[in-house]
């Protein structure tokens, strides 16, 4: 799996959203943001662009993706938000040009449908990060402002480390060295049965999502589950489970309950309760890069 090269000071990057539209108010704070982390922000039409609830029709959104991994004044790629609709542009992306091109690229929750297809057709790391229209577009905390920088520049290998007073939960013991994959669950199971399917065989299965009940939660697992795909798995790291409240609280499976019954009996090393997710603060993931887990220890390791 190849890492693009990291971004630097005066780097220019293309701004742009795959999926939902920016909110009114944000760009121009999220451009500021960005050039306060000593990059240069090149804003793309997306950013500006309406279509429904979409930034722009999908031919508009792919076509400013396949342009700024083309373009050689490029150096890398920030999605400004998430949202969604970023699946519906894995037709109309020009893999083979991407591929020939791999660049920084970083984004989270609907980003993962992207994240997936730049790892498993393309073949380089793409960053799981904070977003400049939904998270540092104003002053953010500085673990996850720290986590952001040390992806964006190239420092994200050695220990990741929960924030003081979360500790991390073993549910299943053991070592696993792998590859990193997953992100976003809804967009994971949404790609079940695509030519885009999440692939997990021996790799670490990160999962996380927002605004979802826990019978919707269990539904998705269980697709999973049913797919093989904790079959397949080295290990798996579960992070936040942001609004995921169970329907009925008087009769309902908590997460715990859901990750007992669905995960935990695939027998790979399992830890939960990694800050990284919908929540602040949160750290960087390199989605296809090597880490190292010991669920035992409840410690985790960017090798690559």
């Amino acid at each position: 799996m190849l890492s693009p090269n990291p971004l630097y000071p005066g780097a220019r990057v293309a701004l742009l959203c795959a999926s939902s539209a920016i909110p009114e108010g944000r760009l121009e704070p999220a451009v500021a943001a960005i050039r306060a982390l000593g990059l240069e922000p090149v804003v793309f039409p997306s950013c500006t662009a309406l279509h429904g609830y979409f930034a722009g029709d999908d031919i508009l959104r792919a076509g400013d993706l396949n342009r700024a991994f083309t373009d050689p004044s490029i150096a890398g790629i920030l999605c400004a938000r998430g949202g969604y609709g970023a699946h519906r542009l894995l037709p109309l992306l020009n893999l083979p040009e991407i591929a020939a091109h791999p660049k920084f690229f970083s984004g989270y929750s609907d980003v993962t449908a992207l994240h997936t297809v730049f790892n498993q057709d393309c073949g380089f790391v793409t960053y799981h990060t904070v977003m400049p229209a939904t998270e540092y577009y104003e002053p953010v905390d500085d673990y996850t402002m720290s986590y952001l920088r040390r992806a964006l520049f190239g420092a994200l290998t050695g220990p990741l480390k929960n924030p003081a007073g979360q500790p991390l939960q073993t549910l299943v013991g053991g070592r696993v060295t792998a590859h990193l994959c997953g992100g976003n669950l809804s967009l994971l199971a949404a790609s079940l049965g695509t030519p885009w399917e999440i692939d997990t065989c021996g790799k670490l299965l990160f999962l996380e999502d927002i605004g979802e009940d826990t019978y919707r939660i269990d539904g998705m697992l269980t697709q999973l589950r049913n797919a093989g795909k904790f079959r397949d798995c080295a290990g798996v790291l579960l992070g936040a489970w942001t609004d995921c409240p169970p329907e009925n609280p008087d009769r309902a499976l908590l997460l715990p309950d859901i990750f007992a019954e669905l995960i935990v009996p695939a027998g790979k090393p399992t830890l939960a309760g990694l800050a990284c997710g919908h929540t602040l603060p949160t750290l960087s993931l390199p989605l296809g890069g090597v880490v190292s887990m010991d669920a035992d220890a409840q410690t985790l390791e960017v090798l690559t």
